[in-house]
């Protein structure tokens, strides 16, 4: 069973920084897509950052751009969230997703990503 766990979330002050893991367990996701996308309370779950198969590519989402970081590490099937210079606007949990399909973008959709962890909490407060 492929699972997503994701680990890093607490709480931080505003100006402060957090690094979210994520370690796929069943199934390596090396020639995957994988992201990180985020829900705060009463809304919609949105894209925060993606990263290509290779670690070659990277999107972001203009609210973090500058601020986050994704990166990946394939032979420990591990993907990061460097989060730097935080604000209270942040506070979510944080969830990872891969795409099932090799060599693919799944793009800003989380509908579009077929495995997702259980989602790590966020906290800054100002």
């Amino acid at each position: 069973q492929v699972q997503l766990v994701e680990s890093g979330g607490g709480l931080v002050q505003a100006g402060g920084s957090l690094r979210l893991s994520c370690t796929s367990r069943g199934q390596t996701f090396s020639r995957n897509a994988m992201g990180w996308f985020r829900q705060a309370p009463g809304k919609e779950r949105e894209f925060v950052a993606r990263i290509s198969w290779s670690g070659g590519t990277t999107y972001y989402a203009d609210s973090v751009k500058g601020r986050f970081t994704i990166s990946r590490d394939n032979p420990t099937n591990t993907v990061y969230l460097q989060m730097n210079s935080l604000k209270s606007e942040d506070t979510a949990v944080y969830y990872c997703a891969a795409s099932r399909i090799p060599y693919f973008d799944p793009g800003t959709d989380y509908r579009i990503y077929d495995y997702w962890g259980q989602g790590t909490q966020a906290t800054v407060s100002s």
